[in-house]
């Protein structure tokens, strides 16, 4: 029996068997969750002037004390007033530009007006340069603003609108085709027997690909039958991904792996050194990746989030496709781990980390339950209560 593959060469096989999705340019307001196809560079100086950041009075720093004459207002989203003299100043509101010659604001609350005359009575000495937002101080014209690879979520096409782009080239979304198979499936929110369970994994699936804007087509509940599952499976050659669920371990009716080679299909890889989530299966059809992932819901959700979700991220053109670790305490000792790494269904909060008690891969419940996935690598020791293990967050 040949070895497991360890999860981290499972990783990098996967995504080698897949190439960057082509790009496509897509107007700012459609491009969210995309992922940048090439580094996002500045048209424009932000600001484009100095600028008010209070509402307040425009003065020269040298005529700081006071007091002032009023000349006039300076308004956002119109042209500067006219030019300060000595002993002059302006009434400014914030996002106003600065009248030629002032280079200081003053707050309204430490003024008094009197008449066109304008005296300090708070802030005696005000800093050069206070409450103004000075020209470029944001991001200079021809400046990166984002690298290739940079998800586009509200803050990044807000930028982007703010650097002068009114369309964007993103990579282009991934065809995904979710197969589930087995024949004790049946439709959500229908009557079961007792040999019966309704189809969760592609429900579940779906709602974890919905993030990656992929375009995602659901073949649910394919029967264990060769023929059947080799017509679904070729209905779905058109995608740059087919990922079935259920069906791939060893058994006289797990037929995944027969119909993919059947189809003739080339297996890359086949089982993980991974709990849960060990018969994992994957290879290259044609030009499309296939991925075959295991029935019970916690090793298709784990399997999803450490296998699948990358590979999506990747081809999508993510710079950075791999789960992101974090940290924690864990409120109880854990026993050392064997050959296969651990992803351990726990809930983290301010007290640290808590694995459930059962880790059982069948039980839903559990997976609802949890917020993290605490990660134990193969053959990792003993861990006391306090130590601080990573974790996923889910």
């Amino acid at each position: 029996m040949s070895a497991l593959l360890p999860l981290d060469q499972a990783q990098q096989r996967l995504i080698a068997l897949a190439s960057r999705l082509p790009a496509e340019t897509l107007a700012i307001d459609a491009a969210l969750g995309r992922y940048l196809a090439a580094d996002l560079i500045a048209r424009r100086e932000q600001p484009a002037a100095d600028m008010s950041a209070m509402d307040g009075y425009a003065i020269r720093f040298a005529d700081r004390d006071g007091p002032w004459t009023l000349v006039g207002e300076c308004r956002a989203g119109s042209p500067p007033c006219a030019a300060l003299k000595s002993g002059e100043t302006a009434r400014i509101f914030t996002g106003a530009l600065l009248p030629e010659g002032a280079d200081t604001v003053v707050m309204q609350e430490n003024v008094a007006a009197d008449g066109s005359t304008i005296r300090l009575t708070a802030e005696p000495s005000p800093e050069k340069g206070r409450h103004v937002r000075h020209r470029g101080g944001d991001f200079a014209r021809g400046s990166l603003g984002l690298p290739a690879g940079s998800l586009l979520n509200a803050a990044a096409l807000g930028h982007a609108v703010i650097a002068g782009h009114g369309e964007l080239s993103v990579g282009r979304r991934p065809r995904v085709a979710l197969v589930s198979t087995g024949d004790e499936l049946v439709a959500p929110g229908s009557d079961t027997l007792p040999h019966q369970i309704p189809a969760s994994n592609d429900v579940m699936l779906s709602a974890m690909l919905s993030d990656l804007t992929s375009e995602t087509r659901s073949l649910s509940r394919i029967p264990d039958d060769m023929e059947i599952l080799c017509e679904a499976l070729a209905s779905a050659r058109d995608c740059d991904l087919i990922v079935t669920i259920g069906g791939a371990s060893v058994g006289d009716h797990d037929l995944v792996g027969p119909a993919f080679r059947q189809l003739g299909a080339e297996i890359d890889f086949y089982k993980i050194a991974m709990k849960p989530g060990k018969p994992v299966m994957a290879g290259k059809w044609g030009e499309t990746v296939i991925l075959a992932l295991p029935g019970n819901p916690a090793s298709a959700f784990v399997s999803t989030t450490v296998l699948l979700l990358p590979l999506l991220r990747y081809m999508a053109g993510a710079a950075h496709c791999l789960p992101v670790y974090q940290s924690a305490p864990t409120t109880e000792a854990l026993p050392a781990v064997g050959p296969r790494a651990q992803f351990l269904r726990s809930r983290v909060d301010s007290s640290g980390i808590t694995p459930f008690p059962s880790q059982d891969s069948a039980k839903l419940s559990v997976l609802a339950a949890a917020n993290a996935l605490l990660y134990r690598p193969a053959d990792a020791a003993g861990t006391e209560a306090g130590a601080m293990v990573p974790y996923i967050a889910i």
